[in-house]
């Protein structure tokens, strides 16, 4: 399916607006956001006229980095831009969905990790009754995001998408006049300083429109793997993907046509860590382990939600978190447990979350005693 003629719907007021709102959610009391919010309507309005006269232009991106635990390096935007990317990941995304495989996961509605991880586990409970020893092949895609080429992504979006105007505005965004994303062949995001980074491939991780980009990207892939390789027990999410088969052999000539592939057509390629395995070993996928008859947690999973819990009952402690953002966060964490085999992880999770709230400075003191009755309940107090 082609999209055309979108531009207009996509910058107008309406769209725009509803971007707005978008762009808000859970960052509402940012700075940023409160200043564009204050004239919401005048600030969209000249946003609007700037796209429509061909002066919009992305600015240089903020960087900081995290470790999760390796070190990655997250760009973030002006509020503004994030705007102009809701208002085209509202149109555009909803259309590009369509055709992709029913297979493909993450950054897509309704097709989160939870969805991949349960896709998996039918597929290995499935083939586990059927004769003969099976095998699963994972492909780890060499810094995925930091090599993903501009120009083949741009021919890719061509194929698409038949509106000039919506393309000049998509490719000045790819091709980020002030901050280099991308890193040579090889090379890891601590290894290589921000100034001899390349400008021709890479996409910002945390962008909304690199989510959106990452799964077109590798449609590509899905195509060839699903229509031309006929490969059934396929699955994707981002760029992990899991392949099933009940020969050794058969997945070594796939993962060598898909390496070939992938290098030709996608200028990307296969890491160390794909490989060839029985699935009785187990397989790691999207944060969990999975066999035919059990699902438990990654353990590196499993201490990166101990260490975020800890850290939340800190905040709570230090008055930054109230009990209902806490409850919130928690009732995340043992939901995704609902869905595995961790009754003991589950059972210390409970025990373990102890709240307690510090001394109060003398500020915070006069604050409280001003709220209503109601009010303080809220707080916990």
């Amino acid at each position: 399916m082609k999209i055309k003629n979108v531009y207009d719907i996509i910058f107008s007021m309406d769209n725009l607006y509803d971007a707005f709102l978008d762009a808000s959610e859970s960052r509402r009391y940012n700075r940023d956001v409160l200043r564009f919010g204050y004239d919401s309507w005048t600030n969209l309005e000249e946003l609007r006229e700037r796209v429509l006269r061909g002066e919009y232009e992305i600015d240089r991106y903020f960087i900081f980095f995290v470790y999760e635990p390796k070190k990655r390096m997250i760009m973030s935007i002006a509020f503004e831009h994030r705007v102009v990317q809701w208002a085209i990941y509202r149109v555009v995304n909803p259309v590009l969905i369509k055709g992709y495989i029913k297979d493909s996961y993450g950054c897509i509605p309704g097709r989160g990790a939870l969805g991949a991880m349960t896709r998996l586990r039918d597929w290995l409970e499935y083939v586990s009754k059927k004769d003969g020893d099976w095998y699963y092949l994972k492909l780890d895609i060499s810094k995925y995001f930091y090599r993903i080429s501009h120009r083949v992504l741009k021919n890719i979006l061509r194929k698409k998408i038949k509106d000039e105007r919506l393309l000049e505005v998509l490719f000045g965004i790819i091709d980020c006049k002030h901050t280099p994303f991308g890193l040579p062949p090889g090379k890891s995001p601590g290894d290589v300083p921000l100034e001899e980074r390349l400008f021709d491939v890479g996409m910002p991780i945390g962008n909304l429109l690199s989510q959106m980009f990452a799964n077109i990207y590798l449609n590509e892939l899905d195509q060839f793997c699903k229509r031309v390789l006929g490969i059934k027990y396929y699955v994707r999410y981002m760029d992990d993907i899991i392949i099933l088969s009940n020969s050794k052999a058969q997945l070594h000539e796939w993962r060598w046509t898909i390496d070939t592939f992938l290098e030709k057509e996608l200028e990307l390629s296969l890491n160390q860590k794909t490989c060839i395995r029985p699935i009785n070993q187990g397989i790691e996928f999207v944060g969990y382990r999975l066999w035919y008859n059990k699902v438990v947690l990654r353990k590196s999973t499993t201490l990166g939600m101990k260490r975020s819990l800890r850290g939340v009952a800190n905040k709570y402690h230090d008055y930054e978190m109230t009990l209902e953002q806490v409850t919130q966060t928690f009732n995340s964490y043992t939901g995704m447990l609902e869905h595995t085999d961790s009754e003991e992880l589950l059972a210390s999770l409970y025990t373990d979350m102890i709240l307690t709230h510090g001394e109060r400075r003398e500020n915070e003191e006069r604050f409280i005693q001003m709220l209503p009755q109601e009010e303080e309940m809220l707080y916990g107090i």
